[in-house]
């Protein structure tokens, strides 16, 4: 059994996201659509190291909060999904984007997508949760609700040809 420093949810919740890595890389599997280790790895905006991809991986698959299994399309590849657990995670991943556009440098481009969750609120937080829960679990989403992640990317990629024209 683990040793916990105290049972206190605040303290339980940083056991598991408190470190470095462990929330961006749920990030970049929820908002980037990253599912392989190679896509983790060399499109991630920190730098992560390869070695630290790969424990923070590991660590989140036997905490329950990603899934592994074989790429039925390349025998080799192993595929990265959310569980229900991080999928939970939207509103406070919302939050804390929002958070930091308020009181951080934040670049333009990287925060467009904290400004559209924050805007779109609960509604938009359950739709894009029912979008990942179709995405990641395989289970259908509401008949007539509009790609949440699709919305995000278009915003970002718009953002980000602004920014650098």
């Amino acid at each position: 059994m683990e040793e916990h420093r105290s049972g206190c949810p605040i303290n339980l919740s940083l056991e598991v996201f408190g470190d470095r890595w462990s929330l961006i890389v749920i990030r970049d599997i929820m908002f980037g659509d990253r599912r392989h280790f190679r896509e983790l790895l060399t499109n991630n905006n920190e730098g992560i190291a390869s070695n630290i991809l790969a424990d923070r991986l590991h660590r989140l698959v036997d905490l329950g909060m990603v899934s592994r299994a074989p790429d039925p399309g390349h025998k080799q590849k192993i595929v990265y999904r959310l569980t229900e657990p991080s999928i939970q995670l939207v509103p406070v991943l919302a939050q804390l984007g929002a958070w930091g556009v308020r009181h951080l440098p934040v670049s333009p481009e990287l925060a467009v997508r904290a400004r559209l969750l924050a805007d779109g609120g609960p509604r938009l937080w359950d739709e894009f949760m029912a979008e990942l829960r179709e995405l990641h679990l395989g289970i259908p989403r509401p008949a007539g609700s509009e790609p949440v992640l699709d919305r995000l990317t278009a915003a970002y990629q718009a953002e980000l040809a602004r920014t650098t024209n």
